[in-house]
């Protein structure tokens, strides 16, 4: 049964709904509102009065006058708010930064999180996920239970001054309201812990006597926790532990290959699957629809003006950008942003292609910089994760991790794709899986598929089964364990590939 509190939270989430369907039947209207009221708060700012703010007055003034920005173009300006000083992206001064780890460069990136962008739209997005899901759950329980949340840690700021630094998940739960801190498990000080292996030993120790109703976080490292559990206490079913656990909020990477692992870790028919889109850059997409997985509403009054490159374009230094009511069904573009958070027409890196329009719903398909055109094939992550996930279900095993590189042409000889996946179960015949493998590849990815025709340019895929537990030794071996980090799918070298080979045969 509901206490009174969450009886009080629901009802108000549940008024959230009339004001999500408002932007769902004036989207265009929406995002003009969205983009009116950044230039008129930014045209104060440093970076607003450089790019002459005050005389835009319109989308297509401000494509003209501001450029397209990478991380590395607008860093410079990230680096003085950094330091403290005021009102250079966004009016005053910037008390958080998120630090990116959406790949495993040794570079890190700080993204500003003001005070706007966390009440606007990273709270904002965590309150109309609960109402969402409500809204698709009406008898959900969801609420008389807890939270149990993967999060990562914040860090010392490298230029010495008081704004708080650290992954978002972790920025994120140090300013919860204390009604929100009330609904999540572990506490504050285990969660926000920085030492991950002793972290997850004090997860199990904080969150196991919880009635939790919910988790949220990234699928691998959420399987991590779980495969940790049941070697503790060995029970062979999460429900043995939590029987009143109804649904995952996860994001970060694609559920696609995890789901049937975790139908086998929780066998609660009932259990619900909801989809994210939180980056550190901004809280984007939310599935509304929990029979469509894998689609998500893009959410338009969240203080994010959004445009998209279309993927011919994505790497020219001046590219034609599109707005809402330009772009197409089931194309692959690149995503760029202005919001809250002081981000000026950036580059966030991502890929999303849009399954519906009106509502405008969207799919993330990888990154612009995660993909293989080595050979003209053009397969962009969703693809190589669609064509696992069926040849998972089709041949009884199940996938920890995977990467994918090109082995490329030499002496002579053809090119391939060389797999490098670990298992949690292993296919009955390695042979069988690589050749599916291959087969779903080529039907889901035409130019794969033409490149594949009687092996003329590519050879059939290579699979290496990994060791157990070897991605999570790479990104060990790369301090790189826990929160959002995880290991890219797809390159168009052989960096991840070679290195995580030459620790497997170590």
């Amino acid at each position: 049964m509901f206490f009174p509190l969450n009886s009080i939270i629901a009802w108000w989430l549940k008024k959230r709904i009339s004001q999500i369907g408002a932007t769902r039947s004036q989207p265009i209207e929406t995002q003009a509102i969205q983009f009116h009221s950044l230039i008129e708060k930014g045209k104060d700012t440093q970076w607003g009065r450089e790019f002459r703010f005050n005389k835009i007055g319109s989308i297509g003034a401000f494509q003209e006058m501001v450029p397209v920005s990478s991380y590395e173009e607008l860093f410079p300006w990230i680096e003085r708010a950094m330091r403290g000083e005021e009102n250079v992206l966004w009016p005053g001064k910037t008390a958080c930064f998120s630090k990116s780890s959406g790949t495993t460069n040794d570079r890190h990136k700080y993204i500003p999180v003001t005070e706007d962008s966390l009440e606007e739209c990273h709270f904002k997005g965590g309150k109309d996920l609960i109402a969402l899901y409500l809204d698709n759950r009406p008898d959900s329980e969801v609420l008389s239970g807890k939270n149990l949340a993967m999060g990562g840690s914040l860090q010392p700021n490298p230029y010495g001054s008081d704004a708080i630094c650290g992954d978002i998940s972790a920025v994120i739960m140090h300013n919860l309201p204390s009604w929100a801190q009330w609904l999540r498990t572990p506490s504050l000080e285990i969660a926000l812990m920085d030492r991950w292996e002793e972290k997850i030993e004090r997860m199990i120790e904080n969150t196991l006597p919880e009635n939790v109703t919910s988790i949220s976080g990234v699928p691998t490292w959420m399987l991590v926790l779980f495969r940790k559990i049941m070697e503790k206490t060995g029970v062979q079913d999460i429900t043995q532990i939590w029987p009143n656990l109804e649904v995952f909020l996860h994001g970060a990477v694609s559920f696609t290959p995890y789901r049937e692992e975790f139908k086998q870790l929780i066998s609660n028919p009932h259990m619900a699957y909801m989809e994210t889109y939180n980056a550190s850059e901004g809280f984007f997409g939310i599935q509304d629809d929990l029979s469509k997985p894998g689609e998500m509403l893009l959410l338009l009054d969240y203080g994010i003006f959004y445009e998209f490159i279309p993927m011919e374009e994505a790497h020219e230094r001046f590219p034609k950008s599109l707005t809402l009511q330009e772009v197409e069904l089931n194309k692959n573009y690149a995503l760029v942003i202005s919001t809250n958070g002081g981000l000026w027409r950036y580059r966030i890196g991502d890929t999303i292609k849009f399954t519906s329009l009106y509502p405008f719903r969207i799919q993330v398909s990888g990154r612009t910089r995660h993909f293989i055109n080595v050979f003209g094939e053009e397969v962009m992550v969703d693809n190589a994760e669609l064509a696992l996930s069926r040849t998972c279900t089709a041949q009884s095993c199940s996938v920890v991790d995977f990467t994918v590189a090109p082995q490329f042409m030499a002496a002579g000889k053809q090119g391939r794709h060389e797999w490098l996946v670990e298992f949690s179960v292993l296919p009955a015949s390695m042979e069988q899986f690589t050749r599916q493998l291959d087969e779903e590849l080529r039907k889901i990815n035409g130019d794969y598929d033409a490149k594949r025709y009687q092996d003329m340019a590519l050879l059939p895929l290579e699979v290496n089964p990994a060791t157990a537990g070897l991605f999570h030794r790479w990104l060990k071996s790369r301090g790189k364990l826990g929160g959002q980090h995880k290991v890219p799918r797809l390159s168009n070298t052989r960096e991840y590939l070679d290195s995580l080979l030459e620790m497997l045969k170590g």
